[in-house]
């Protein structure tokens, strides 16, 4: 058992150093409030549609937008697992996001950054297996770089808003 006066000692050594929680006071907070001010601009294609769909539902629809986010995408698939008759028993789809962060006042590129994930996918007989592999891989990328760009954005707001 963790003794109070022990967790009370180790929250002070912590702030001490300058470690500061990223989404500390939620939606009120820094990075909380400068994320509500971010509109997403299209993104071309299938995959670009999903992005743009999960980076919304985590920023949020900004009323009075301050910055927009420019997202272009590169979604490939690369078949390997040669079997001995030359066909493939394996892909690899991944989505990577070039994004900047533009302030609509000045049109000045305040963050140009990457983020990008990959996924292993199965190819079975069956056609359809394979599609929805592929469809369910997809959407499961998409997701997991609009986790990537709200955290980079976040961490960004964060570190300017530091004396």
């Amino acid at each position: 058992m963790i003794r109070p006066a022990l967790l009370a000692i180790a929250a002070l050594a912590l702030s001490a150093c300058g470690l500061r929680p990223l989404y500390g006071g939620g939606e009120a907070g820094i990075a909380g409030t400068r994320l509500s001010e971010v509109t997403v601009g299209p993104i071309d294609e299938r995959s670009g549609w999903l992005l743009r769909n999960a980076l919304v539902d985590r920023l949020g629809e900004a009323s009075a937008p301050r910055y927009r986010l420019d997202v272009e995408i590169d979604d490939d698939i690369t078949r390997f697992g040669i079997r001995g008759d030359a066909a493939t028993t394996r892909e690899r789809r991944t989505l990577r996001a070039r994004f900047q962060l533009v302030a609509l006042d000045s049109g000045e590129t305040l963050l140009d950054a990457t983020a990008g994930s990959d996924a292993g996918i199965d190819i079975t007989s069956s056609e359809y297996a394979t599609v929805a592999a592929e469809q369910t891989a997809v959407e499961r990328l998409s997701k997991e770089v609009a986790d990537d760009i709200v955290a980079r954005l976040a961490l960004y707001f964060s570190r300017q808003q530091r004396p």
